[in-house]
């Protein structure tokens, strides 16, 4: 058994190993620990937790296989904005220190479900740009390319996983953050309906705009990672309805012969998909055709949604200062961007949320002509890292367009979408497609993925 291969398996392979007594879950938690102190060129992860995850694994070990959960003894990673009990939740930053007394509400459920949480992965900021660059933490690098960018915000959760050192990784998007590093590093990357995932203990994530959910290789991976955080909690101020079957069953379900809607018009005049990504929408739609689904071009008339997404952007970014100890120790560059959103209080946001609301029945009308629409996921190439080098709110706001053109309005009406792979581009990179779905379409689109990857396998590093 090589142990390099077993760490780099998916979340259902090395679950199916363990189960056959091939490994112990501690050989496992110490290969990857192993794999993650090797990569720290990727800068994927901002802490690793080495002697609570050996800990934690010996516990795993001691168990009777009838006491297994589903993640049992499977390494899972985890961004810097989420709660691990006894490390800081840094946001990005160097202004938190104070470690967090107790897990997320995911984190529970993961561990719960028998997850050995080995560390917190980068993110900008704050999450606010979909480069993972920070004063603190520097650069985060694409496996596929070291020169290149991961995407973000959860480029560390994108790399680690795009690297072979963790089958599963959660993330954070309230933007697209969940599938522009899936687009960039060739992962599958899904945003579940808003409501689906608790944020407990915090009552949101940037208000309507963000949810969690994990990275993985494979869909059936995101399905079962999903399965065990899905489900709100009263301390949750948005919550979804359950869905009519799991989402692995989803997964592993040949769809019915569906309507499917393609376009490659951008969500903004600033940027448009460039020609590689524009032929992987039409490639994507000739294979769902031939898979006998019903696919016609479509103009979703996307109606202007920026008056909903800033005001609830700048006023998470506000709502996430008073968790760090020392605001004063900010990059410049977010200090400057809060200056901007100052005008951003409550009343403002709420009046936004009510507005993204209006634009998500605008939204359900796409949905009367197609089950599902397709796009790209994002407009340019993943570019060279440094784009927020020196760069002021403004510039980086400009610099970020070209990643969030696909994705933002999703955010604001809270529809499901997801980035899964499409080949590979001539740059040596993975190219990239989005579903999405209409309010609660999940499964639909779970089971749509799956039925791709099937007839068009993800691409991995070797």
């Amino acid at each position: 058994m090589d142990l390099r291969e077993v760490v780099s398996a998916g979340v259902w392979e090395q679950r199916q190993l363990l189960d056959q007594g091939v490994l112990t879950a501690r050989e496992l938690i110490e290969a990857t620990l192993d794999g993650i102190d090797q990569a720290g060129e990727l800068n994927a992860f901002t802490s690793v937790q080495h002697e609570q995850a050996v800990a934690e694994a010996v516990e795993r070990d001691r168990l009777d296989v009838a006491e297994r959960g589903p993640l049992h003894g499977v390494p899972i990673a985890v961004k810097d904005e989420i709660d691990v009990a006894g490390v800081p939740t840094t946001f990005g930053t160097r202004a938190n220190l104070t470690p967090a007394v107790t897990d997320a509400e995911v984190v529970r459920r993961l561990r719960a479900a028998g997850a050995v949480i080995v560390g917190k992965t980068t993110m900008p900021e704050f999450g606010q740009w979909p480069y993972t660059e920070s004063t603190t933490y520097g650069l985060t690098r694409n496996p596929w390319d070291m020169t290149r960018s991961a995407g973000g915000s959860s480029g560390g959760s994108a790399a680690a996983v795009a690297a072979g050192l963790v089958p599963a990784a959660l993330g954070g998007d309230g933007g697209g953050s969940i599938r522009i590093p899936a687009a960039c590093c060739g992962l599958f990357g899904l945003k579940a309906q808003r409501g689906r995932v608790p944020t407990a203990p915090n009552e949101h994530l940037w208000w309507a705009l963000g949810v969690l959910g994990p990275l993985t290789r494979s869909v059936l991976d995101s399905a079962i990672v999903y399965d065990v955080i899905r489900g709100a909690t009263p301390a949750d101020r948005f919550r979804a309805p359950d869905p009519e079957l799991s989402f692995e069953e989803a997964a592993r379900r040949t769809p019915t012969k569906l309507r499917i809607g393609y376009t490659t018009k951008s969500q903004t005049m600033l940027a448009k998909a460039v020609p590689e990504h524009v032929r992987a929408v039409h490639d994507t739609a000739e294979l769902l055709a031939q898979l006998g689904h019903t696919v016609t071009e479509v103009d979703p008339d996307y109606p202007d949604f920026t008056s909903a997404f800033y005001p609830q952007f700048y006023g998470g970014v506000h709502a996430e200062i008073p968790l760090v100890d020392h605001p004063e120790r900010l990059e410049r560059r977010t200090r400057q961007n809060l200056m901007l959103g100052s005008w951003a209080r409550r009343p403002v946001v709420e009046w936004a949320i009510r507005r993204g609301e209006a634009l998500a029945h605008k939204a359900d009308r796409i949905f009367d002509r197609c089950d599902l629409l397709l796009t790209p996921s994002i407009a340019h190439r993943p570019p060279r890292v440094g784009v927020l080098d020196n760069a002021n709110p403004v510039r980086a706001q400009l610099a970020s367009v070209p990643m969030v053109a696909f994705t933002g309005f999703w955010n604001v009406t809270g529809h499901p979408a997801a980035s899964l792979p499409a080949g590979m581009a001539s740059d040596g990179l993975p190219l990239a497609v989005q579903l999405v779905g209409p309010a609660n379409g999940e499964t639909t689109i779970l089971s749509v993925a799956a039925q791709l990857e099937q007839i068009r396998p993800h691409p991995r590093l070797a």
